[in-house]
């Protein structure tokens, strides 16, 4: 495809063209940045650029991959394969593997994630004895976090005066202990956390002068996505690695910074011009997702913000239909107004149940919205719910792949060393784990020295943690060998987990094994589809650590309407969008009055929220909210106030619980997203809805292959530029005039084949 420049505008060809020097990419809500991103490094690898002097960093995997794909389809799988490209986690991690000699670890040491880090907190208050109210574990672990991510280890915690003081004013007088005990222990058990990844990247750059030399010279081009989330300790990261030819290229909108409590730091992408004074800066304007009423709102909210990069989003859509924003009697009648209009427009627009997401501020906002969906029968998904990896059945088989590939991982053996069960009970475990702790010593090397050591535990114990032993030892030595499938499925079955579920004949226990099938069957696509190099299960283990929710999808959930939060929400979109809740100490935040920075970041995710909508924008709130057992009164956020009221549909009368189900919306006109690409979009003749008899039947989508002309109710018409998958599951991707493109899950598309 050597057309791929002829796609794109005026300013993203000049951004994808621009490759020596320092560049920013000011990218607008739905103005195609994923597209120049992907097109720069394809324009790279088009000039002789070697993919391995490439380096480009995102902040979730999904996003990664996608550019990746979209690479190889252009360039090869040979080029696209050899690029650096990832989250900044998995990158850092492989440097961090690779530079294992520099450091204090192993190559294949562990990746804790949050509920391993959570899990070694509540261990250790445990351990000493503390009270749980005063060292809530979600605190002490956020706290260990931060500090790490501004540089401060425990041994410099214990150092500094001042944080000490602020603890003792906190009454967390033992927290100084408890950073101690968690940094040793995670060094004892080879393991990292997520914030080690970072923090030790940056170590291993700043100690070791020729490491980060190797690494300056090989990165001869950086890009980096979404820039204004990066948080302290990336930039710096990013400054050191960028030094040396300073070919890097961020792309970022400061609109949408909204990570702060997280670590974000909006100054990061402000600072740009001063970090690199002979910097170029382009600015992607033209949105390509939302009708103009939508895009023009988002500029009337957005532009009351001081701290900010100044640009003018505008787009070429139509004009769409006013931005409608009701006042509700209480919450409970916003959950049944929002029913209502999904049941309406799904009912006159034929849309589907995906097309629809609800946002809110926060999640304890999801009840009222929940109640109303149920009694309405209208299916639905929570995200930031409990993620594939994150069931318990998954977690216990990961836990054996964890330790097969590091034994000494002891979040991992404390979970499975008796699961399924094999007479090692909780006292037995308590002993070894007392033990291990006195003695400075892993819980793998106790056990593997019972013989030796004095410790009380009967011959009919030490027999059983022998088995045990010999039986993970047995993994390791296979799993060098073997690909990642076949180890993962040997384990599965000798460690009879797969037995013990698929006996459990219960809707809970086939439901469990299911699961454990599904995480097999994606083992063995990654064997399949990876190099022989990289195919082994530390590096499927590798991926699944790193793992963000956006980066998992259930293909159960495909039809559903999407709930979630504002922050949950970004880089997503869809057609119909509802944001409830817009009421002062809700949205914005109570927390917010304490700074103009904070109500700014507020301002920034009602903007964020506005923006994820492409056809029609619904705005609620309520008189009074249902809070702490009774009604409290509410008043109307500000930030209603601050939209330009030419592109609102205020109903100003409170609609009662009798009164929604005669409240209708009928969009009066049609809408047409346009493509990215430099030229005039003509919608097709007869644009209209595609009957149901003209619908493709899920056992007929045999028809839809490569190459084929198709027509999609709302898309219009296209191309199918790849297959893949079967039954039920088959997708395609598509390529249509009028939007570019798309993934469409057949069995929901409603494709009219036009050949």
């Amino acid at each position: 495809m050597d057309n791929y420049l002829e796609l794109l505008n005026t300013e993203q060809k000049k951004a994808v063209k621009h490759t020596k020097g320092p560049l920013m990419v000011i990218a607008g809500a739905g103005s195609g940045k994923t597209r120049v991103l992907t097109y720069r490094i394809v324009h790279l690898l088009k000039q002789g650029i070697s993919p391995f002097n490439i380096l480009s960093l995102t902040f979730t995997n999904k996003a990664s991959k996608e550019m990746q794909n979209r690479i190889e389809e252009i360039v090869g799988d040979s080029l696209a394969r050899n690029l650096w490209m990832g989250t900044f986690h998995s990158v850092f991690s492989r440097i961090l593997r690779i530079e294992s000699d520099n450091l204090s670890y192993p190559t294949n040491f562990t990746i804790y994630d949050t509920d391993d880090s959570k899990s070694l907190v509540r261990s250790i208050i445990k351990e000493l004895n503390l009270d749980k109210e005063i060292y809530k574990i979600n605190i002490v672990r956020n706290r260990i976090s931060s500090l790490k991510n501004n540089f401060i280890t425990s041994l410099a915690y214990n150092k500094n005066a001042e944080l000490i003081k602020q603890d003792i004013i906190a009454k967390r007088t033992d927290f100084g202990r408890i950073y101690q005990i968690y940094s040793n222990r995670c060094r004892k058990a080879y393991a990292m956390d997520f914030d080690d990844l970072l923090l030790k990247t940056y170590q291993l750059l700043e100690e070791n002068p020729s490491v980060l030399l190797k690494y300056q010279e090989k990165f001869k081009y950086i890009l980096i996505d979404e820039y204004q989330d990066t948080n302290h300790i990336q930039y710096l990261i990013i400054k050191k690695l960028a030094a040396l030819n300073k070919n890097i290229c961020i792309v970022g909108d400061d609109a949408q910074s909204i990570y702060s409590f997280r670590g974000a730091n909006i100054q990061n992408i402000l600072n740009f011009k001063i970090d690199y004074p002979k910097y170029t800066s382009y600015k992607l304007e033209q949105n390509y997702r939302s009708t103009s009423t939508i895009v023009n709102a988002a500029n009337s909210i957005i532009k009351h913000n001081k701290q900010q990069i100044e640009k003018t989003v505008w787009t070429k859509n139509n004009t769409g239909e006013k931005i409608i924003v009701v006042k509700t009697e209480s919450d409970n009648d916003e959950g049944r107004l929002v029913s209502n209009t999904i049941s309406d427009i799904q009912k006159h627009k034929q849309a589907e149940y995906n097309e629809f997401s609800i946002l809110y501020r926060t999640n304890a906002q999801s009840r009222a919205i929940e109640e109303s969906l149920r009694k309405s029968n209208i299916p639905y998904k929570i995200f930031g719910g409990l993620s594939f990896y994150q069931r318990k059945e998954i977690k216990d088989l990961l836990a054996y792949y964890r330790l097969t590939i590091n034994p000494n991982d002891e979040e991992a053996i404390k979970r499975i060393i008796n699961y399924p069960r094999r007479g090692i009970g909780a006292t037995t475990i308590q002993t070894l784990i007392t033990f291990a702790n006195n003695h400075n010593n892993s819980i793998w090397e106790v056990i593997n020295d019972l013989e030796k050591i004095e410790i009380n535990l009967s011959q009919n114990v030490k027999k059983r943690l022998n088995d045990f032993i010999t039986m993970i030892t047995n993994f390791t030595n296979e799993a060098k060998h073997k690909d990642a499938y076949t180890i993962a499925e040997i384990i599965a079955k000798q460690t009879n987990l797969f037995h013990h579920l698929y006996n459990d004949k219960t809707a809970e226990g086939i439901s469990k094994f299911e699961n454990i099938q599904e995480l097999l069957n994606g083992i063995k696509h990654f064997s399949e589809t990876t190099a022989k190099e990289v195919n082994k299960l530390h590096d499927f283990m590798s991926d699944v650590a790193l793992l963000t929710d956006q980066d998992q999808e259930n293909k159960k959930d495909f039809n559903k309407v999407n709930l979630m939060t504002i922050h949950a929400a970004k880089g997503l979109e869809f057609p119909y969008v509802f944001i409830v809740g817009l009421e002062e100490n809700l949205f914005p935040s109570i927390m917010s009055g304490s700074s103009q920075e904070t109500l700014e970041e507020e301002r920034r995710l009602f903007y964020v929220a506005i923006t994820r909508a492409e056809q029609r924008l619904f705005i609620s709130f309520a008189s009074r909210r249902f809070k702490w057992g009774q009604f409290i009164d509410s008043e109307p956020s500000r930030f209603i106030k601050e939209l330009d009221e030419n592109y609102l549909h205020k109903i100003e009368t409170e609609l009662r619980a009798k009164d929604f189900n005669t409240y209708k919306i009928h969009p009066k006109t049609k809408y047409i997203r346009q493509s990215p690409i430099n030229q005039k979009f003509i919608p097709p003749k007869n644009y209209s809805k595609v009957s149901k008899s003209k619908n493709i039947p899920t056992n007929n989508l045999s028809k839809i292959t490569n190459g084929v002309n198709v027509k999609h109710s709302r898309f219009g018409s296209g191309k199918v530029i790849s297959v893949s998958g079967d039954g039920s599951n088959k997708k395609a991707t598509v390529f249509f005039n009028g939007v570019g493109q798309k993934n469409l899950l057949l069995k929901f598309a409603r494709l009219e084949i036009l050949d």
